[in-house]
């Protein structure tokens, strides 16, 4: 009975392992998503009553959790039942992902500064102006929220079940389910936390404490910046991510960057490597917009 006792626990700590191996690969995996995912959803709460963010922010991540409840089953199904489609889907993903960056990029660069301005003057009105109706504008916000959030946890999942796509049903599972949750902790935790930088930076600058005062300045100061850093870094993320996925599912891209850096470095070749996958997912992106742009003219004509 002991040594029976023992061989269980010895599995369950073996299967508990992997799943902590395989979160950690898929959570690294996923970082490129996460940093978008901070930015788009801070961005989403922008124009609602301070004293209306966090509810707003509690109300997203409600149903971030309700996609993913929809999401994890979805993924083992196809797993187990149609293992042949985890591959192109981990495509579909990372091509979206690219196609994401390059419609950043050119949201950018195709709009003025008065355009973003206009828009943000706009949504200030909306909050003093008594005709508006604050409850449908915080919902349409919401509803957004939601829905960007649906399609980057699908990419998350998408990438998450590539991972796993190997594993028991037990693991696949486990692994899901953490990555699920620690994402929807993680993403809205600080999300939540980045829209009160500025309230935070207010409250401390009015401190009698010289240097609460100071700490608090320095936090108004860093707080645009910090947003404008997570979006940098998520629309570069996407590159990296996208492209990467992209190289690995194709076999001739995949030997050709591998032959390539051969005879570099450890650094140099990482470097290399790295900036090749995102070099793919810069042209896989602008073809994916090129493409889209395409069928809506159809469309339109």
């Amino acid at each position: 009975m002991a040594s029976s006792l023992l061989a269980l626990l010895d599995d369950i700590a073996t299967v508990l392992d992997d799943v902590a191996v395989l979160s950690k690969v898929a959570a690294k995996k996923t970082a490129g998503v996460l940093g978008d995912d901070l930015a788009l959803n801070a961005q989403q709460v922008a124009g609602v009553s301070a004293d209306r963010e966090l509810p707003v922010v509690w109300a997203v991540a409600r149903g971030s959790l309700l996609n993913k409840l929809i999401l994890v089953p979805a993924a083992l199904a196809i797993s187990a039942w149609a293992p042949v489609l985890v591959a192109p889907l981990l495509m579909i993903g990372g091509a979206f992902l690219c196609y994401e960056g390059v419609e950043k990029l050119a949201h950018k660069f195709l709009h003025s500064a008065a355009d973003d301005a206009a828009h943000r003057e706009q949504l200030a009105k909306a909050l003093v102006d008594p005709a508006v109706d604050l409850v449908a504008l915080e919902r349409d916000k919401i509803k957004g929220a939601v829905r960007t959030d649906f399609i980057l946890s699908a990419e998350i999942i998408a990438i998450t079940l590539g991972t796993v796509s190997g594993q028991p049903f037990g693991t696949q599972f486990a692994v899901l389910a953490s990555i699920a949750l620690v994402m929807t902790v993680g993403v809205y935790g600080l999300v939540a936390g980045i829209v009160k930088l500025d309230d935070a930076g207010l409250w401390l600058s009015r401190r009698p404490n010289a240097a609460a005062q100071a700490l608090g300045r320095a936090v108004l100061v860093a707080a645009p910046w910090l947003m404008k850093a997570l979006s940098v870094a998520g629309t570069a993320a996407m590159f990296l991510v996208g492209g990467g996925i992209l190289v690995h599912g194709v076999p001739l891209l995949h030997h050709g960057i591998a032959t390539a850096v051969a005879g570099l470095s450890g650094w140099a070749a990482l470097l290399s490597s790295t900036l090749a996958e995102a070099v793919v997912g810069v042209i896989a992106g602008v073809l994916v917009l090129a493409g889209v742009m395409a069928v809506k003219r159809l469309r339109a004509g």
